[in-house]
């Protein structure tokens, strides 16, 4: 008579955020904020925004922003439907891409 407990982890659904700083994050730091897209806009701005697990993970990711030494500007969390790009920075200059992409375009320097 044994009992199967499927694993809560699959049923968890992450929260977004948007982790907004205050200067462009250079190549060498994306591969330390893997799983959130990068977004540079054209007013000198970063912002980091994807799924978080919890709020041990979003103080780890906020751990790693300090040891950027750029300006932490807002941390919000962000409803589905900003998260994925729709209305959030409509008509600001914005280079958006992942951490894989940033990352590769500074071994291309």
């Amino acid at each position: 008579m044994s009992e199967t407990h499927e694993s809560t982890e699959d049923h968890h659904v992450s929260d977004l955020y948007e982790i907004r700083l205050k200067g462009h994050l250079d190549a060498r730091w994306a591969d330390r904020f893997e799983g959130l897209s990068i977004t540079l806009l054209g007013d000198g701005t970063t912002i980091l925004s994807g799924p978080v697990v919890d709020q041990a993970a979003l103080h780890g990711f906020l751990k790693k922003v300090r040891d950027l030494a750029l300006p932490l500007v807002s941390v919000i969390q962000v409803a589905p439907k900003q998260a994925n790009g729709a209305d959030v920075n409509a008509g600001t200059d914005q280079n958006h891409c992942t951490a894989a992409k940033i990352r590769n375009q500074g071994e291309k320097k």
